[in-house]
């Protein structure tokens, strides 16, 4: 039987990340301790995580990688995945956007659908890390992560036929009219969404009609979410279940201890994990434990903040064993 099918629908960015003593205030100049550049973005963070938990640690090869990204996993990975993880986004017609592809194809996703837009620019984040708390601020610069236009989503989701998706993953770092438009073709497709909503915005009512995930805002069962996940940091997580007459189900769930080095991609994480054990449940026709689902997802974020950086730092899946 095929694994599983997730779509991610999302930003791809190049991270540009100074670690600092402490986060600069106002009209201060500082000197940072170090600064890296890696791939990032929400969208494809999620994406990278999804396929690194579905997936045991490669064996080393003394061969180096293509630098042309491979857009489909090969029969090895196939065999060692649990769930096919596809991309789709946009980015730049330059050096970085060629990072990102060949990245998210190491780790094993399926790049086919992450397009490159010429004569614009990849996008771009802006992160500063304290070292001492490992807490960031970030500033985005969408650039072709905002060409992503409602009536490309049809076209780009492809969610009928053999490769249809047992879930759709969406953010809100690409405009917000195109994840609007693919959350109906979702709904109209009968195809499960998980929503998680960053940075926030004001979403209209209708977002949150049939929404099956939610990851990162509270009290929205009563607008027609089933699942809705609050990540608090390190009070731990809170979530609530539904069955569309109300709750069913909650509690707060305590925070994994961890020596923090950098919260970047830390919610990512969780989501990816999260992610594969809604459709690995759907896949093996148990009911879905929301309870286990969000502390397997929690022990992962756990993981990710004990490492610097944002795709490096996701375990893979025999890590977290």
């Amino acid at each position: 039987m095929a694994p599983p099918r997730i779509t991610v629908l999302g930003s791809l960015n190049i991270d540009l990340v100074a670690y600092v003593p402490h986060h600069p205030a106002p009209g201060e100049t500082m000197t940072a301790d170090s600064v890296a550049v890696s791939p990032g973005g929400k969208g494809a963070n999620q994406a990278v995580a999804c396929a690194k938990l579905s997936r045991s640690r490669p064996s080393p090869s003394p061969f180096q990688p293509s630098s042309t990204p491979s857009t489909s996993s090969s029969p090895e990975e196939e065999e060692n995945e649990t769930a096919h993880i596809s991309m789709l986004g946009a980015v730049g017609a330059d050096t970085y956007g060629a990072l990102l592809r060949t990245n998210l194809s190491a780790h094993g996703v399926d790049v086919s659908g992450v397009s490159v837009r010429d004569g614009l620019k990849t996008g771009m984040a802006l992160i500063v890390v304290d070292q001492p708390s490992g807490q960031n601020r970030i500033i985005l610069s969408p650039e072709a992560n905002h060409a992503l236009l409602p009536d490309e989503a049809d076209a780009l989701l492809g969610l009928k036929g053999e490769e249809k998706a047992d879930l759709l993953i969406m953010q809100l770092e690409i405009p917000l009219p195109t994840v609007l438009r693919a959350l109906e073709a979702a709904r109209e497709a009968g195809v499960a969404v998980l929503l998680n909503p960053a940075p926030a915005q004001t979403l209209p009512r209708s977002a949150y009609d049939g929404l099956a995930h939610l990851v990162g805002r509270g009290g929205f069962l009563g607008k027609g979410v089933r699942n809705v996940i609050v990540t608090l940091g390190g009070r731990g997580v809170f979530y609530m279940s539904g069955d569309g007459g109300g709750v069913v189900k909650k509690e707060l769930v305590e925070a994994e201890k961890a020596r923090v080095v950098d919260t970047t991609a830390a919610g990512d994480t969780f989501v990816g994990q999260y992610a594969l054990e809604v459709v690995m449940a759907g896949r093996n026709g148990g009911e879905f434990d929301i309870e286990e689902a969000v502390r397997k997802a929690n022990r992962a974020a756990a993981k990710t903040v004990e490492r610097a950086g944002a795709q490096d730092s996701i375990p893979w899946r025999d890590e977290l064993v």
